[in-house]
């Protein structure tokens, strides 16, 4: 069984299965969000659109808006730490925000802040930048790219207690994943 998250809107969304259940993240943004997602008494269900090797593709609706996303866990993950929570990939898409190829982790603890985080993939680097436990793309077009030509993208970052981590990602399969979360959502991928 698969678990990914996913980052809309301040809320972020685990998905297990096709099951969506919501976490929080402390701020306002969220706190409308989970008082619309209250209010509507409806969980969110994902659509699992197909395995594709080291690589899953969902959708679903949330409030109205299409939400589709490729998504993988990494195949190996490194550092001296004792504890630390699950660690996923995502590129997303969110048609109704104008948001496409959205390239998203979850580390699986809180980052250093201000910290330097990496990703390679064969002798590219893109940086990332840090929001609690989640690592953003400061620029998703050109990491995507590279996701498409490669076959395998580290992650190097550190955690707020300073314990240095690389979680290896399989691009085995994204690209197909990722042109079924792009269909799915009417975004050109």
């Amino acid at each position: 069984m698969y678990i990914g998250p996913c980052e809309v809107k301040g809320v972020r969304y685990i998905t297990i299965g096709m099951n969506t259940e919501v976490l929080f993240r402390p701020t306002v943004v969220l706190f409308l969000s989970l008082l619309a997602i209250t209010l509507s008494g409806a969980p969110a269900h994902a659509e699992f659109l197909g395995k594709f090797e080291a690589w899953e593709a969902h959708a679903r609706n949330d409030g109205g808006a299409k939400v589709c996303y490729a998504a993988s866990a990494p195949t190996k993950s490194e550092g001296k730490y004792t504890r630390r929570g699950d660690v996923f990939l995502l590129v997303s898409h969110r048609p109704a925000d104008k948001m496409s190829g959205f390239v998203s982790l979850e580390a699986g603890y809180i980052y250093e802040k201000k910290g330097k985080i990496t990703a390679k993939i064969g002798g590219a680097s893109h940086a990332m930048f840090a929001d609690g436990g989640l690592a953003f793309a400061f620029e998703d077009g050109p990491l995507v790219k590279s996701m498409i030509r490669g076959q395998n993208l580290t992650v190097q970052g550190k955690s707020g207690r300073g314990t240095l981590t690389v979680d290896t990602f399989s691009l085995s399969g994204f690209t197909a994943a990722y042109r079924a979360a792009s269909k799915a959502c009417g975004v050109k991928g």
